[in-house]
């Protein structure tokens, strides 16, 4: 079940809002773990079960960790290697179901260089979510570990946190710590209410309106074997808006559902696109992945604490492995390689970086970004590589705009009105605004009612509008 979809909206949302309303709120959260099992089994029932065993593997590591960090009177630190048996068995999770096939791929390739006969695929269907849920979980044994959150008092309350649907599916990324408190206690008004149904409606349109208008110009772009280098940079700036309206749309859709059940989610993006490095660019994408990589992943391995190249293998490590969660493909990990040496390199020569030259440091970090999203985009790196040459120009292709022919006006329109919002964002940044804040303060909420209906209206004309973080 996607957001996005006409049951969602007009079946499932209004049931469970209507029980989760009239149901006591110390029961609530039996409401919110049934909803998102129901949620959940909506795309294969037997995949609940494995959620509900991480679940439990998770809320009983975490029970045995605190126990074992409490008990000062033992001469050995029996919660070290509880952590470790957790994190483990998390990892081995994720890793047999989104990486056993790509790893027979690979040993394949050798041993048919080799002259061996291939092993066979296990042909493993990937769980959605796993790789959102996974990091949630281990991030809570982690915290506990730390002594950054106590234990969770009621499973029925960790399983809600990681069952809970707004965020199952593709994020944000969440910590117990930063919800535990809210199963307690969170505000029910229809102010918050309203403030939720707002930020929902604002996140649908940008996927239906925005993103699923741009993406067959990105679908045309990387369906054609070789194109023309001005219809390859149309691709790459149509698929860059794309993502970023579909996920940032998604992320508005799940904070909006949070909020309708009083939950205050962590803000996901902050206008990437006005970034003038690569190392702003991960303060305002996917704020919650970035931030979990950072205090998971680069400062265990040591962070900046170690020496200049080791700060700079730790960045460069934490993206590699930040582009292989993404997806089991070279692809990701190129991508993940490309922003960690970015990253590097900026940390190099931050303290001489001077504070002019913006227009500059704006194209050289966009155009970073756009080349990544070439390989996050394509199959594999030989349709990365032939779009870069494309984009070079060495391709024999096609003649200009012949990819886009069949593509009507209007997706060109959203396209052009999309690349529009980026700039009146980068202008909004620099405090250059064109329509007076009054004005736009009082225009939003008249706007924003019609331009939801018009989604949905479009939305019922398709009928099926998947996101594209679904397959992570």
């Amino acid at each position: 079940m996607v957001f996005s979809s006409v049951f969602f909206l007009f079946c499932f949302l209004p049931v469970f809002l209507g029980i989760y309303y009239i149901t006591p709120f110390k029961h609530r959260s039996w409401v919110i773990l049934l909803g998102s099992y129901a949620f959940y089994a909506w795309w294969r029932v037997d995949f609940l079960l494995l959620f509900i065993g991480v679940t439990l593997w998770n809320y009983l590591f975490g029970i045995y960790i605190a126990r074992s960090r409490n008990q000062k009177s033992s001469t050995t630190n029996k919660a070290k290697p509880l952590l470790v048996v957790a994190i483990i068995g998390n990892l081995s999770t994720l890793g047999y179901f989104k990486y056993a096939d790509f790893g027979i791929n690979n040993l394949n390739l050798l041993l048919n260089k080799l002259g061996a006969s291939p092993l066979p695929l296990a042909d493993i269907i990937l769980p959605i979510g796993i790789s959102f849920y996974t990091f949630q979980a281990i991030s809570y044994v982690v915290d506990v570990y730390r002594g950054d959150t106590p234990p969770t008092k009621r499973l029925v309350d960790f399983a809600a946190f990681i069952a809970l649907f707004p965020q199952l599916i593709a994020g944000p990324v969440l910590r117990y710590k930063d919800l535990a408190d809210q199963f307690e206690h969170r505000e029910h008004n229809i102010r918050i209410f309203s403030e939720g149904s707002c930020l929902f409606m604002i996140g649908f349109a940008k996927k239906v309106l925005i993103a699923d208008s741009v993406a067959p110009i990105a679908n045309a772009a990387f369906n054609t074997a070789a194109i023309s280098s001005f219809d390859a940079w149309i691709g790459a700036f149509a698929y860059s808006i794309q993502l970023y309206f579909d996920f940032s749309g998604y992320s508005d859709m799940a904070c909006g559902l949070g909020l309708m059940m009083g939950f205050r989610f962590i803000q996901n993006f902050d206008h990437p696109y006005v970034s003038l490095s690569i190392t702003e660019f991960w303060r305002r994408w996917h704020i919650s992945l970035s931030t979990w990589l950072r205090d998971y992943l680069y400062i265990p391995l040591g962070g900046n604490r170690g020496g200049k190249i080791t700060t700079y293998r730790n960045l460069f490590l934490t993206m590699l492995l930040g582009g292989l969660w993404h997806g089991a493909n070279w692809t990701f990990v190129f991508w993940g390689a490309l922003h960690g040496t970015a990253l590097a390199i900026e940390k190099m020569f931050s303290a001489t970086q001077p504070s002019s030259f913006r227009l500059l440091r704006y194209v050289v970090t966009m155009f970073i970004v756009i080349i990544g999203w070439i390989a996050f985009r394509a199959d594999d790196l030989s349709i990365a590589v032939s779009f870069y040459q494309s984009m070079l120009g060495i391709h024999d292709a096609v003649p200009i705009g012949s990819t886009f022919g069949e593509i009507n006006t209007r997706s060109f329109i959203f396209l052009i009105a999309a690349l529009l919002i980026v700039a009146l964002e980068n202008m909004k940044r620099q405090n250059i605004s064109l329509i007076p804040q009054h004005v736009t303060r009082y225009a939003q909420p008249v706007l924003l009612l019609p331009i939801f209906v018009m989604a949905v209206s479009k939305l019922v004309a398709s009928n099926y509008s998947p996101f594209l973080y679904f397959q992570f």
